[in-house]
């Protein structure tokens, strides 16, 4: 075990007072570090370094800002395992695979971050008064805070910080309590690729004494969360009274859509991947499988065996396909989740127990209630819930009840049938033939209802990230 400091303004700091607070490895229980537990003096300090930082980031010419981030992208590619491999497997419950997976990911945000340094476009438009010129330009915002997740503590923290870096923003990062040193390490990483000093601070504690203070500092001018719903709705508030922009990247209960062509092995292998994954700790998990009535069963049969021959081992084993969930506090959510769908009703296929520590096993209900929280809301865990449709019409209409709309999913061979659940799902994505969470650099991520506002990914997270200014000009009479 090491003690850690926060980053601020180039330097690292223990916390205003001294206080401390342990991350512990969701696998073992082990004591991985004491960090500093920041509060409003701590934040106050990084919100001031970063509006410093950020007249020396934005100053820099596009082609800098660009090499700084193709840099950062290098170092990655070159040292991202010594960087960053244990510390993900170890403070956040990762796989080795899923480790490895943020790793490459991180270096593909990155490199595209940076093409976006150069795209700040702007565009002209007519007068009817030939004398006057008009013109649109996009200009950084200033001070980001970030409040980052501790499922995926690298990609997504690396998604939420490249994109503002590349557009000219200065950066406050407040990463989950339960994950900072992946965080810490990220900030370390991009000073080292030359990201000015004040530009990028990281500050580690917990939201109500560190979260809140930034969300709330009159110094930041945008926010952007990745979350749960609730912390979202919160600091949507907060940020609304300061007339902030915000963006918000919140839960999800994905639907995943079998339709009748679809064969049912296949399909139970994919929705597998799609909700099992680092135990369903992914917002865009398709936790909501809606499957034609006519496959139904041999669907469920094929789900069943897909669930309970999933591989746990050690999280440095290669087979390992799923591990613990990041605290105790989620472990009760799930299984209350459980528990209380199948006292309604619900009939339990496999799974619905802890495995071993903090590891539940693949859960499997079918036929919930549709006012039950194992489908309402977001368990954040290893639980699928499978309901039988008569046709695509009906699938769709069960797809869309729900408040959230993050990602969705349809696997069918017919495109007809694809596109148009795509066109009819409430949702900020769609994916035919694949299950409901991918990945891509340059796609607009981001969802509907209770799963957030605002997108994230290539030209779209810069215009999230940047203020359009219109400015005209008088040019005066042609001479004659």
């Amino acid at each position: 075990m090491q003690n850690q400091h926060m980053l601020i303004g180039g330097e690292a700091v223990a916390a205003n007072g001294g206080t401390t607070f342990a991350v512990t490895a969701p696998a073992t229980g082990e004591v991985l570090a004491e960090v500093p537990r920041a509060g409003a003096t701590d934040v106050d300090l990084a919100v001031r370094a970063a509006a410093r930082g950020f007249e020396a980031w934005f100053r820099l010419r596009p082609a800098e800002r660009e090499a700084a981030l193709l840099r950062a992208a290098e170092l990655v590619a070159q040292e991202g395992h010594a960087r960053f491999l244990d510390t993900l497997i170890d403070e956040s419950g990762s796989t080795i695979s899923k480790a490895r997976g943020e790793i490459a990911y991180t270096v593909d945000l990155l490199r595209t971050a940076a093409g976006e340094a150069r795209r700040l476009y702007g565009e002209t438009f007519p007068n009817d008064d030939p004398r006057r010129m008009s013109l649109v330009i996009r200009e950084p915002l200033g001070v980001v805070g970030v409040v980052s997740p501790y499922n995926a503590p690298l990609s997504l923290l690396t998604k939420m910080c490249a994109f503002p870096l590349a557009a000219g923003n200065s950066l406050v990062i407040k990463p989950s309590e339960e994950t900072p040193l992946t965080a810490l390490a990220f900030g370390r990483l991009l000073l080292d690729a030359g990201v000015p000093p004040e530009a990028v601070s990281v500050v580690t504690g917990f939201g109500g004494e560190c979260g809140a203070e930034l969300v709330n500092h009159p110094g930041v001018r945008c926010i952007a969360l990745t979350g749960s719903t609730n912390t979202g709705i919160a600091v949507g508030q907060a940020g609304l009274n300061r007339m902030r922009r915000m963006q918000l990247e919140l839960g999800g209960k994905s639907a995943l859509l079998v339709l009748r062509d679809a064969d049912p092995q296949q399909a139970a292998k994919i929705a597998a991947q799609g909700i099992f994954t680092h135990s369903g700790q992914i917002c865009m998990a398709n936790s909501r499988i809606v499957v034609e009535r006519t496959i139904y069963q041999p669907f469920i049969d094929a789900l069943k065996v897909e669930a309970e021959a999933l591989f746990l081992g050690d999280l440095r084993d290669e087979r390992t396909v799923y591990g613990p969930l990041i605290n105790g506090r989620a472990v009760e959510k799930v299984l209350e989740h459980v528990h209380e769908a199948i006292a309604s009703g619900a009939q339990l296929l496999t799974g619905g127990e802890i495995m071993q520590g903090l590891v539940v096993k693949p859960t499997v209900l079918l036929d919930p209630p549709r006012d039950s929280r194992a489908w309402r809301e977001e368990s954040f865990g290893p639980v699928a819930s499978v309901v039988a449709a008569d046709d695509l019409e009906q699938a769709i209409e069960i797809a869309n009840d729900s408040d959230y709309g993050l990602s969705a999913a349809v696997l069918t061979n017919n495109l007809q049938w694809g596109m148009h659940a795509a066109r009819r799902i409430a949702s900020g994505a769609v994916h035919i033939g694949m299950h409901a969470f991918q990945s891509n650099a340059l796609a607009p991520i981001g969802g509907v209802g209770l799963s957030g506002m605002g997108r994230s990914g290539g030209h779209y997270s810069t215009e999230e990230f940047t203020e359009v200014k219109w400015i005209s000009v008088d040019v005066g009479s042609l001479p004659r």
